[in-house]
Parts: C-alpha cells; sequence; structure tokens
C-alpha cells in the first residue's frame, strides 16, 4: 500500500487463516476476492469480505494486499470464447492416427472445451465415422479437425478437404504447412459468405499451427491472388468467393508452436510467441480485418504455471498435445498411456517423420523405453548415402531385415504396393523407375508402422513403438506425482483440462499478490488437483 493512501481494513464473517493449508484454501476459491491481511498470529488470507477505509467505528484487520475474483476463463481472449462457442480458451491439439480420438473430443465438447480430433493418417472412411459421432453426440457443440499438410502425398489433404466440405466441418486445425496448399485455400474460400450488412463472414474457420513467423504471416494475410484464380479457374469457388477473399486472413487463429510432441522446431515460447505477437499486429494495422487474429501458445504447457505463463506473455488461448495422450479418452494404447505416465522431461528425442522422409523432415518423440528413435535415424542416414535397397551394403540389408523389418524388404515393398494401390496410386507410379523412391517408400513403412505398433499397443514391437511426445508429458508427470492423476486410468481430458485453466488461474492470483509485496509460503503456493467430484467448494463452478 502507498503511504499516502488512507489505510485499509478487512471485513468479513470467516476469520482468516494464517496456516499453509487454509492461505491455500482461500487462494483457490477463485470466484471470490482473495484478502491478505495483518492478524494477532501472522499474515492469514480470506476468501470473501470486503475493505473499508481505516478510522472511525470501522472495525476491521489491516489490509496489505487483495485479489479480485478470477474465473479460468478470464484468462484468454473473450473473441476466442465466442467465435468458437466454448467456455474456456483451451484447446486440445490434434494427434495424428486418430489418437486425439472422437472419443476425447466429444468429451470435451460436452465440457464447455475445444479438441480437436487427430485425422491426419486416417483413411476417409475412419475419419467419416467420427464426423458422423460428432454429428449424432454433439450436434450443436463447436469443435475442429486436423487438416495436415502432405506435400509427399498431396492427394490425401484434396481427399480430406472434399470430405471436410461434404459433412459440414466448420473448423480445421492446420498443421505442418510450409506453404500455403490449393487444399487449405480452398477450404478457408468455400466458406465466404457476405452477410446482410455487407460484411465479409467466414463459416470455415481456421487455427493455423506454427513455428516460424514466416508461416505465420502466410496465415495472417489474405489467401494469394494466384491461388484463388486457379481455384476460381476449376469452379472450386465461386466469383463472390474469389471477391470476398482478398479481404479475410486465412486463419482466424494462429496458434504459436514451441518444443512440442511431434512435429517441432523445438524453439522456445518465450524467445518466439513476442515475436509473433507483433507481426500479427503489424499485418493488422496493414489490413485493418475487423476481428483481429488471435494468437494462442501451444507445446511445453503440462502445468498450471506454464499456462499461466502463457497466458502472461499475451496468448489468446493455450494448446495441450503430449498430456491428454496419456488420458483415458486417447486412442492410444495402454501400454503406451503407461509409458507416457513415466516419461521425464529429459525422455524425448528427435527422429525422421514419415509423412516427410524425403525432405529430412523430424519429430519429436518418446525415446525412454524405445528404440524407435535410434533405428528411424539409421535409416534416414542409409536413404542419404545409397540411391536405392539394391545399393545397400550387404551387411547393412541383413540386419534391416532381421531387427528393424523382421521380414525381407522385397516383401515390404509388396505390402507398400498393395497398400497404395488402394490409397494413393500416385506414390507407385513416382516410385517405377527410381530405386531411391522406392526405398524411401520402404523406409517410410516401418516409420508409419511404428505408431501403428503404439497406436493398438502391439506387445511383440515394443522397442518399435513411435510415440509424439514433448517435455510436457514429463512436466504433467512431476506436477501430478502426488495427486489422483499419477495413474494413467484416473486421467481424463476433461479433468486435465479444467485443473490446468483452474490452475493457471490460481498462479495468476500468486503472481498479482507477489507484485503487491506478499510473499506466499510455498506450501500454499502450488495448485494441487483434487478429484472433481469430492471438490465441491474450491473446484465449484469451473469449466
Amino acid at each position: 500500500m502507498n503511504d499516502h493512501r488512507t489505510p485499509l481494513l478487512w471485513q468479513g464473517e470467516q476469520y482468516p487463516s494464517t496456516d499453509p493449508a487454509g492461505i491455500y484454501q482461500a487462494l483457490a476459491d477463485l470466484e471470490r476476492p482473495c484478502f491478505v491481511v495483518r492478524t494477532p498470529l501472522g499474515i492469514g488470507a480470506a476468501a470473501g469480505g470486503r475493505a473499508v477505509p481505516s478510522g472511525g467505528r470501522e472495525q476491521g484487520l489491516p489490509l496489505l494486499a487483495a485479489a479480485a475474483p478470477l474465473a479460468p476463463q478470464r484468462l484468454g481472449s473473450a473473441a476466442f470464447l465466442a467465435a468458437h462457442g466454448v467456455a474456456q480458451p483451451y484447446l486440445a491439439g490434434a494427434m495424428a492416427g486418430g489418437i486425439a480420438s472422437a472419443d476425447m473430443v466429444i468429451a470435451l465438447a460436452r465440457e464447455g472445451y475445444l479438441g480437436s480430433f487427430g485425422a491426419a493418417g486416417l483413411l476417409p472412411k475412419s475419419i467419416e465415422k467420427a464426423l458422423a459421432r460428432f454429428a449424432a453426440e454433439i450436434p450443436a457443440r463447436p469443435f475442429a479437425v486436423n487438416l495436415i499438410h502432405s506435400p509427399s502425398e498431396e492427394r490425401l489433404e484434396r481427399e480430406a478437404v472434399d470430405l471436410f466440405l461434404r459433412h459440414g466441418v466448420r473448423c480445421v486445425e492446420a498443421s505442418a504447412f510450409m506453404a500455403l496448399s490449393p487444399h487449405i485455400v480452398r477450404y478457408r474460400l468455400a466458406g465466404l459468405r457476405q452477410g446482410p450488412d455487407g460484411q465479409v463472414v467466414a463459416e470455415h474457420r481456421v487455427i493455423a499451427k506454427i513455428s516460424r513467423p514466416e508461416t505465420a504471416e502466410r496465415f495472417m494475410r489474405p489467401a494469394p491472388a494466384a491461388t484463388v484464380s486457379a481455384l476460381l479457374a476449376q469452379g472450386l469457388i465461386t466469383p463472390l468467393q474469389a471477391d470476398l477473399a482478398k479481404y479475410v486472413p486465412m486463419a482466424d487463429d494462429i496458434t504459436v508452436e514451441a518444443d512440442s510432441g511431434g512435429h517441432t522446431d523445438r524453439r522456445p515460447l518465450p524467445a518466439l510467441l513476442p515475436g509473433i505477437l507483433r507481426l500479427r499486429d503489424t499485418v493488422q494495422r496493414e489490413h485493418r480485418y475487423p476481428a483481429a487474429i488471435r494468437v494462442g501458445a501451444a507445446g511445453g504447457l503440462g502445468t498450471p504455471l506454464a499456462v499461466a505463463a502463457a497466458f502472461a506473455m499475451g496468448a489468446a488461448y493455450v494448446v495441450t498435445g503430449s498430456v491428454n495422450q496419456s488420458c483415458v479418452e486417447s486412442g492410444a494404447s495402454r501400454a503406451t498411456k503407461a509409458m507416457l505416465a513415466e516419461a521425464g522431461i529429459a525422455d524425448c528425442e528427435m527422429a525422421p517423420a514419415a509423412d516427410m522422409f524425403e525432405l529430412g523432415v523430424e519429430l519429436q518423440v518418446l525415446k525412454k523405453g524405445t528404440l524407435f528413435p535410434m533405428r528411424a535415424k539409421k535409416l534416414y542416414e542409409l536413404y542419404q548415402a545409397h540411391d536405392g535397397l539394391e545399393a545397400l551394403p550387404e551387411g547393412e540389408r541383413a540386419r534391416l531385415e532381421a531387427q528393424v523389418f523382421r521380414r525381407p524388404l522385397a516383401d515390404v515393398w509388396q505390402e507398400c504396393v498393395r497398400y497404395f494401390e488402394r490409397r494413393d496410386p500416385d506414390q507407385l507410379a513416382r516410385a517405377a523407375g527410381n530405386p531411391k523412391r522406392r526405398m524411401a517408400l520402404v523406409f517410410r513403412w516401418y516409420l508409419g508402422m511404428s505408431s501403428r505398433w503404439s497406436t493398438v499397443g502391439d506387445p511383440d514391437r515394443t522397442l518399435d513403438y513411435q510415440i509424439w511426445c514433448g517435455p510436457a508429458m514429463g512436466s504433467f508427470n512431476d506436477w501430478v506425482t502426488a495427486s489422483y492423476l499419477k495413474a494413467p486410468g484416473s486421467r481424463r481430458v476433461a479433468d486435465v483440462a479444467h485443473h490446468l485453466m483452474r490452475g493457471a488461474a490460481f498462479h495468476t492470483r500468486i503472481a498479482q499478490l507477489r507484485t503487491a509485496g506478499v510473499h506466499v509460503p510455498a506450501a500454499a503456493a502450488d495448485y494441487r488437483p483434487v478429484p472433481l467430484e469430492s471438490s465441491a467448494g474450491i473446484l465449484e463452478g469451473a469449466g
């Protein structure tokens, strides 16, 4: 308190607590203001009450600091809540191969959170099945579906957009894009229309996950004119939509992805996020969009304190990934969830990505308990060093067939042929007469199957599991060690979202009091997740 101000007193019905447990209870009651006061027994905290001027006949305890009520949804952007129709500025991001499952998306939607279905790598029939479930089980609730950039298998991206348009998918989470493809542009523009007052309405929302400023800028600006013209010439958009394209950005939301699982550049969030926010402001001044693009944060967000830090840096919303993979609703196998629940922050490593193998693109995976990172890197080294399978040294080929593929490479190639004949025959046409291309497809067979073995929990292939994972998993495991969330069977995605958001509000309160000069005892300053069914009072009303 400043000396020139009239000192304030606190008045309330419940005497302030001076013990760490009682102080924690007062801080965790986010629906009421928290007052820090001086009592005859020492510094204490109380939830509720009021501040009155000292002097006169007013009685009370000297007030040292106060923190206003802080509902978790106030941490981020109200515009994000309104645009997506959710109760919290929180997105459970997509994890490919259905790991971010339909069950996960539905569970989150029912509790007011946005979830993104992991459509990448799934056959159209599987995606359609999930979309049918969303229409039947959460018809009036929002959800997103992942569209992953597939430069090596362009047909997959095109067919995914066809599917989204046919089923009326209103929100897409675009990931792994290095440049704007005509397919993501088509999705965005096919949802443009003119409102009654002449304003442009974008019915197809795009959340773009990026880790580089140049990629972010492509999504922040309107669609490229040449791409718009090409789509119009093909009859994929209308003349009105082509005209309206220049008034809207390619994305409504930009997710700044730091050190995450899967595709990642492993950039530190405090270094990356401020630059993207400045870039957004620069583009906004130039284009003067009626609604400014929202910028969210992802990567490394495995604890309430990390989530609070992201909001403190200006994030409009937060995105989690790795921590959801170990939850009950995840499409990962029980064996994979058990491995994830034991991961530490240093138990991750980069390895070649199946979808962009030839380009040398890597993704972050779990290394504890699996040989996948080492074996995948060896495959890429062989790919770089040799012109085809026939050029492999005999010893190397024998080791691959015995230890990695566990079958003759010729048999693996025949399996690739059968697969691509059904899914993408163009891949076989490109490999015809190209031994190096055939080698890439065979090596990608192992990379693709390793993620499948992990998803289905093949007990004979545990050492080959490819488990996408970032350091957030380790920090989450450390935080929940002494709580009910320690066991994978107790981890539910809505619970995790609830505690991360509520804990972030709690830690934001701690920071506010700290700037007022209040030292909160360590025993009272760490948010602890309590089972929701037994947390009436402290946790009531969240989510």
